[in-house]
């Protein structure tokens, strides 16, 4: 079984960054209580504006569903429209 680990930014605006930062400890916690969370990370960078994500999941399964309940939360609700880039690599 190869773990799936993606990695990417969030490019935030300053209204976006005030919803980041409402609502992502929740997310946090969340995403890292899931089964086959394997770690959860999102960082601000030098840069206000870009955040950095980094995630492992035991496998694309966990993280699709991971993927599949993100979406349908709060936290998918209110940041649906930040832009993303991520790159998904499996080991």
């Amino acid at each position: 079984m190869s773990d799936a680990t993606p990695k990417g930014r969030l490019h935030l605006s300053a209204q976006e960054r005030a919803l980041v930062e409402q609502y992502l400890p929740e997310h946090i916690r969340l995403t890292r209580a899931e089964p086959g969370c394997l770690s959860f990370e999102v960082t601000q960078t030098d840069d206000p504006s870009v955040w950095r994500v980094e995630e492992c999941f035991t496998d694309r399964a966990a993280f699709d569903a991971h993927q599949l309940r993100a979406g349908a939360s709060l936290w998918g609700q209110k940041t649906q429209g930040i832009r993303r880039a991520y790159e998904i690599t499996e080991d």
